[in-house]
């Protein structure tokens, strides 16, 4: 029998945020549970993989390759924080590479486990693609303000340099 996801630690993730105890005991039951030593990947980019992981202990490396090819950590992933929504969503290819920072865990999500929901449970399902939604645009906003800051540093305005 496989490990199964804490409903609690759902509930405290970005996507849980909204769900009640039920929901998130719904969703963690759908859940894969996948243990990963220091160094360990979960996804590398490029792959076809298009599950959704919630980072519940440790930290994960979110690493993209540069114009030269050498890869870069561009995010360290906090617990509660999803990666993979782009992924999950499109089915499409990863753009970026996960890796373990120490000894971490991961909630595993595959679209056919998240769809299986939606007949079940369609408030659940829309709680989680609105919840998918707010990760998306935090991340943007998160990029674009990083971009800003560049170009400011760049130019020399706005701050002190």
């Amino acid at each position: 029998m496989s490990e199964i996801a804490e409903y609690k630690l759902v509930r405290n993730s970005t996507v849980g945020s909204e769900l009640t105890e039920d929901m998130a005991k719904l969703l963690a039951a759908r859940m894969g549970v996948r243990h990963l030593k220091d160094g360990e990947f979960v996804v590398k980019e490029g792959e076809a993989d298009q599950t959704l992981f919630v980072l519940t202990a440790g930290k994960l490396n979110v690493i993209s390759k540069d114009s030269n090819g050498v890869e870069q950590t561009v995010y360290t992933m906090k617990e509660g924080e999803c990666a993979g929504t782009r992924a999950f969503v499109e089915q499409s290819p990863r753009k970026a590479t996960l890796r373990a920072v120490g000894e971490s865990t991961v909630y595993t999500l595959t679209p056919e486990d998240f769809e299986s929901l939606l007949d079940a449970s369609p408030r659940l399902a829309y709680k989680v693609m609105r919840a998918l939604f707010r990760v998306t645009h935090a991340n943007l906003a998160r990029m674009n303000q990083e971009t800003e800051q560049l170009s400011n540093y760049i130019t020399k305005t706005q701050g002190r340099y």
